[in-house]
């Protein structure tokens, strides 16, 4: 043994990236007034769909003038929505610094063949951020897999021709979004708000309907694509109406979570929270000797799926196998405690750790949080 273990525990583990941590206070009975047993397509289901819409709309302070939908598939589906159904008459800038603008490349470029200019970055930096005013844009607000956001909207011109299409997931609820530049925004439940998965969000500007109404791809659209019916928007899936089946019971999680938001104040106490969680967890790193943010530029880090890279030699000397085997290793111990779950690096990301500093996790939790990875490095090292 290397030494103690902290006495102070973290009352809430949970500090996955998606599905993320729920509300504080949750409990299955939150679920007790689900539309069960019902088509959702009755009066009732209907309107708990077009509860959460107008909701969403409130909270994030969505224009008026936006359309606001419920869509299949979580975030990924509301984005291939918009990827599939939007792009293809101008050229497009595919932005990408991680995995899901990677993904989002692969749409635009492979599967649709569209004429695209890729700005890159490696994990942790963002790539030249440039809107050319005849081009469609494509980006990831806030990079889930690498801990790097975008700080802001200025580099899309006011007065843009091609129509932004915006991941917005793991910013939705968390960031400040500038809703006038953005003409298709997505997200998922599971994100800020600790949702349940399969429901994605799409919202809509003016410009974007009126891409969707002047303009038809010439590839196939799967039905749970499709917008338009008769060459103009389908309004009902932007009413309580979906394009498949959704689940009455996620339905109510939501409902449950943003009146939860409502109640703490609305997005001001959510942008709050995250800050604050972000602080403390920071707090830590600047005091640790063993890691650092992956994100190199403070203005684009991220405050909600926080990624670290292990800096100790014991650590950067070995091979990647064997750095995911110590990071493995390292999350186990955690886990094993009961302190920590799920805060492994994604996947395609450098080997290292990611921590959810979303509005559902409690501060006190993350500062107790970071003695506990101290010990565990102490540990996992020693062997």
């Amino acid at each position: 043994m290397t030494g103690p273990k902290p006495a102070v525990r973290p009352a809430r583990p949970f500090f996955s990236s998606g599905p993320c941590a729920k509300r504080p206070g949750w409990t299955p009975e939150a679920l007790s007034g689900a539309f069960l047993g019902r088509s959702h397509r009755a009066k009732g289901g209907k309107a708990k769909l077009k509860e959460a819409i107008n909701r969403t709309r409130a909270i994030l302070g969505i224009p008026a003038e936006y359309r606001v939908g419920i869509v299949p598939a979580s975030d990924t589906g509301a984005m291939e929505i918009a990827i599939w159904s939007l792009l293809g008459p101008l050229p497009v800038d595919v932005f990408v610094w991680e995995s899901f603008g990677e993904d989002w490349l692969t749409d635009t470029a492979k599967q649709l063949k569209l004429k695209t200019e890729v700005h890159r970055a490696e994990y942790g930096a963002l790539p030249h951020l440039v809107a050319q005013q005849n081009r469609d844009v494509v980006f990831v607000w806030n990079g889930t897999t690498s801990g790097v956001r975008v700080p802001n909207g200025d580099w899309i011109p006011p007065h843009h021709d091609g129509v932004v299409l915006c991941d917005a997931t793991s910013a939705a609820f968390a960031m400040e979004l500038p809703w006038e530049k953005l003409d298709a925004v997505t997200f998922s439940w599971q994100k800020v708000l600790g949702g349940e998965a399969a429901h994605g969000m799409l919202v809509l500007s003016p410009d974007a309907v009126k891409r969707l109404e002047s303009y038809s791809p010439h590839w196939p659209l799967p039905k749970i694509f499709r917008l338009t019916k008769g060459g103009k928007l389908n309004q009902a899936i932007f009413e309580g109406e979906t394009i498949n089946t959704p689940s009455m019971l996620a339905v109510e999680d939501y409902l449950d979570t943003l009146k939860w938001a409502e109640s703490i104040g609305g997005l001001p106490a959510l942008l709050a929270r995250v800050n604050a969680n972000f602080a403390a967890l920071s707090a830590w790193v600047e005091d640790s000797n063993w890691v650092d943010f992956l994100a190199s530029d403070p203005a684009s880090r991220s405050p909600t799926s926080v990624c670290l890279k292990i800096t100790d030699p014991a650590f950067t000397s070995l091979d990647v196998e064997h750095r995911h085997t110590m990071v493995k290793a390292l999350c186990g111990a955690l886990e094993k405690e009961g302190v920590a779950f799920d805060i492994a690096g994604h996947r395609n990301a450098p080997p290292g750790l990611r921590i959810w500093c979303g509005a559902t996790v409690e501060t006190a939790d993350l500062e107790a949080l970071g003695p506990w990875l101290d010990w565990a490095w102490a540990e996992v090292k020693s062997q």
